[in-house]
This record gives C-alpha cells, structure tokens and sequence, in this order.
C-alpha cells in the first residue's frame, strides 16, 4: 500500500469532516454545564461513564453544590455520595475536591483559561482541559477521548493510542476552525455508526474515506 502524502491526508480529513458536518449538523457538547467549572466537573466525571449518567449525577450534585468554593468545603465522603454511580467515585471524588480547593486558593474561585494553567489543576489533563477552553472559550481545542482515538486509527490518520501524539497529528490535519467540532463529529458517528466492536460501515457516510472499512453486509 502506498504511503498517503501530508496533502492527501489533509484533502481525505477536510471530505471526512465535511461529510459529518452534513450528517450531524447539531453536533456539541452533550454534557450540561453552567459554568467552566461545572463544565470541567463533569468531564472529570465523564471518564468511564455515559453523558447521560453525568448529567444525571451532575444536576441534583450542582443545584445543591454549583461553586467551586461550594465543592470545596464539602468532605470527600460526600462527594463520594453525590458521584457514586458515575463508577471509579474515590478517584474522582478526590480529584473534584483538590481540583476544587486549587481554584478557590490558587485562583480566586475562577478557572484558568489557558492550557498551560489547567493541567496543573487535580485530574485535569490536555483532554479535560481542552473540552472546557473549547467549549467555554471558543479556543481551538482538539479533544483526544476513546472515540476519537479509535476513529482516527480505524481512518489510518494515526496509529497509536498516545492521547498527545493524537492530537498532534490531528493537528496538521484539521483545519484549525474545525479542531474543536471535530471531537463532537467523532462522538456522534462513534455511537450512531462507527460502534466499537460493530462497526456499520455498510451506512457510514464516510466509508468512501476509510481504508478500513469492510464490504456490505
């Protein structure tokens, strides 16, 4: 198979994003927030769960708790209590409080809003930090989660699972407009056809484009 150049690359990805532009035209965020730190809870929260499960759990734990100041003051038994179902509790309890007290002591109650600043915040790396300054700040941010790392593979733009080698493929590829939608592109066409394990290639808007795709069924 011959080696795909950097400029058939970049043509391949800019017909795969326009393609799934087109199928999911309201692609977002699915998680509910109010604010940057609600936001960055609930992606703590979102590792190993469903969006649906967090804003669940995220609802009742901010209408009684909404501030980072709020959080803070509350012991990890009880943020073990409000997060119980969104599974691995301890670790996340733990990282929402220290994260929590970091922006009340170290900030003044409000989050960074740069990269830099944000993974030094308890449980926050590039992925976490990069769903909140795309999504709050309009940073272009691409965000490197389990559907897109498989994605990307499947689509041969990457091979490896290394979250920062990801993201930096990914961007020489993408256009810089599309870096933050293109996680949001990935997260819909991984649960309504690219399914893991499942593949409906026989569907698949882009099947045209992926070298990995399988015959019809």
């Amino acid at each position: 198979m011959p080696v795909e150049s950097l400029t058939k690359k970049k043509i391949r990805m800019k017909n795969i994003v326009s393609n799934l532009k087109k199928e999911y035209p309201d692609s977002k965020c699915s998680l509910q927030y109010e604010s940057s730190f609600q936001l960055l809870t609930a992606t703590i929260l979102s590792a190993q769960c469903t969006d649906e499960r967090v804003n669940k759990v995220a609802k009742g734990m901010f209408s009684k708790y909404p501030s980072p100041n709020d959080i803070a003051n509350l012991s990890i038994e009880t943020i073990k209590k409000e997060i119980y179902s969104t599974g691995f509790y301890n670790n996340k309890a733990k990282s929402i409080k220290t994260m929590a007290e970091t922006v009340v002591n170290d900030y003044g109650g409000n989050l960074p809003n740069n990269l830099a600043e944000m993974v030094k915040l308890p449980g926050v790396g590039r992925k976490t930090a990069n769903v909140v300054l795309g999504t709050i700040h309009g940073i272009p941010s691409i965000v490197v989660d389990t559907h897109v790392t498989r994605i990307t593979n499947l689509l041969k733009f990457v091979k490896t699972k290394n979250a920062v080698k990801i993201e930096y493929k990914l961007s020489k590829l993408i256009n810089k407009n599309d870096w933050t939608l293109f996680a949001h592109l990935l997260i819909d066409h991984g649960r309504a056809v690219c399914i893991a394990n499942r593949p409906q290639c026989h569907k698949c808007i882009i099947a045209d484009y992926c070298p990995s795709k399988k015959g019809d069924k």
